[in-house]
């Protein structure tokens, strides 16, 4: 290494990491993630939130333009994920639409049994707000009916002519498994979702 190359390479490594308007957004979602995990997210302020990102102030704000904002970018993004993740499944199922219903209970039953599960995201944060027309609601709402659509899709042809029955009532068993999950632990009465799941999909089955 020559002499002239050490306080080029000094002066790269003290200059300020220019990122991407999309990874600056993962970090403000990631950090907002990590503390509406742990507490309501009406409990984290934006000043806490933006001390957190180690990003500015005008940073974060220029990506979300307020907290109200930023809690819907979150469910909105925690839906994408978890429907890809449906999704992966379904296709890996394709042709055995009962394995492929069934699985999206079983993602249920995963996710109440993690480790430091506390309920239903979407239940949770859209709970906080009282306005129909609130970024949380509708983002959790979109979550619920695309949910909704793959059940029935799904449930149609395990049971044609009946599957907007038993789509209702598999969601039904989802919303209870996460709601019991969270307040009683999975060794409660969610720990039975997934058979009482599978009974009724047979039963509507053999109709």
């Amino acid at each position: 290494m020559t002499a002239a190359a050490i306080p080029l390479a000094a002066d790269d490594a003290s200059a300020p990491v220019r990122r991407s308007r999309a990874e600056r957004q993962a970090i403000v979602l990631d950090t907002a993630e990590r503390l509406f995990a742990t507490r309501s997210s009406r409990s984290v302020g934006m000043d806490e939130l933006v001390r957190e990102t180690g990003l500015g102030k005008m940073t974060v704000y220029r990506l979300f333009k307020s907290k109200d904002d930023l809690v819907g970018a979150y469910l909105a993004r925690k839906a994408a994920t978890v429907l890809a993740r449906i999704d992966a499944e379904l296709a890996r199922l394709e042709g055995d639409p009962r394995a492929a219903l069934l699985s999206v209970v079983d993602t249920v039953e995963a996710d109440v049994t993690r480790a430091g599960f506390r309920g239903c995201p979407f239940t949770n944060v859209s709970s906080e707000y009282d306005d129909p027309q609130h970024p949380a609601r509708s983002a959790a709402a979109d979550y619920k009916f695309e949910l909704h659509a793959r059940l029935e899709r799904l449930a149609e042809q395990v049971a044609p002519g009946a599957g907007e029955d038993l789509a209702a009532q598999v969601h039904l068993i989802i919303d209870g498994m996460y709601l019991s999950g969270g307040l009683l632990g999975p060794d409660g009465p969610a720990s039975h979702g997934r058979e009482l799941a599978e009974r009724l999909v047979d039963i509507a089955g053999t109709r």
